[in-house]
């Protein structure tokens, strides 16, 4: 009897590649449970990039700054990058729970913009300075010369999570799956070569370490962004209607 009750407890995750969000109640544990192997992967692959771009590159330049300046385009393209996904990712999941425009444009623009910078910049700048390199916080959206180059990706992902919303549910649980792993990996690309380009350039030295670092600085602020910030308001708002 019991096996009966699991199975067709857990049929709807199967349907939607064994994760579907209107199964549970999308608390912080549930999801960063469920998301930690895609960051762990994630950031894998990430010290994988790094690895052949320091191989690559590392030794053809003359100067630090000049090797600084190529991390720091590096960190800001996959910082924009970031932004696609993280509002295209919290667009889908308020819109699967909730019809009201507004505030599901107001949540897909604000929540990825407070966690990437968090990811991709905040957290990552916190890890060098307690790893002993003194690095700054550097906000793009305080920068009008990188705001005018953030808000068109961001456009582009309020665009893009419209248009995925109309799928079936079966496709967006497939893409929800590969969006969550690629979300994680730009982030975990754009966290390192922020690190390294404000002078963590012994990063290889201390790669355990700097895993444990990263794995918190990306899962929890994709996760929010992705999942848990996105299904609050939705549900908040359709509870008080």
């Amino acid at each position: 009897m019991s096996n009966s009750h699991d199975h067709s407890k857990h049929a709807p995750d199967k349907a939607h590649g064994n994760h579907n969000h209107g199964a549970h109640v999308g608390s912080l544990r549930q999801e960063l449970m469920c998301h930690f192997p895609y960051a762990a992967f994630s950031l894998a692959m990430g010290f994988i990039v790094l690895s052949v771009i320091h191989l690559l590159t590392g030794t053809g330049y003359h100067s630090t700054r000049e090797l600084s300046q190529s991390y720091h385009i590096l960190f800001h393209s996959f910082h924009y990058l970031h932004l696609i996904f993280a509002v295209t990712g919290t667009s889908i999941m308020f819109f699967r729970f909730s019809k009201n425009v507004v505030m599901g444009i107001l949540v897909s623009l604000i929540a990825p913009a407070i966690f990437c910078t968090l990811s991709d910049v905040a957290l990552p700048a916190l890890a060098g300075n307690l790893l002993g390199v003194a690095m700054p916080v550097h906000i793009c959206f305080t920068n009008f010369a990188d705001l005018i180059n953030l808000l068109p990706f961001m456009f582009v992902g309020l665009l893009n999570g419209w248009m995925i919303r109309e799928h079936s549910e079966s496709a967006l649980g497939f893409i929800s799956l590969a969006s969550h792993f690629i979300h994680i990996l730009i982030s975990s690309l754009a966290a390192l070569f922020y690190m390294v380009s404000y002078g963590f350039t012994y990063w290889h030295e201390m790669m355990g370490i700097l895993l444990l670092f990263l794995l918190v600085a990306v899962v929890i602020p994709c996760t929010l962004s992705d999942i848990v910030v996105p299904m609050y308001f939705a549900r908040r708002k359709a509870n008080r209607s």
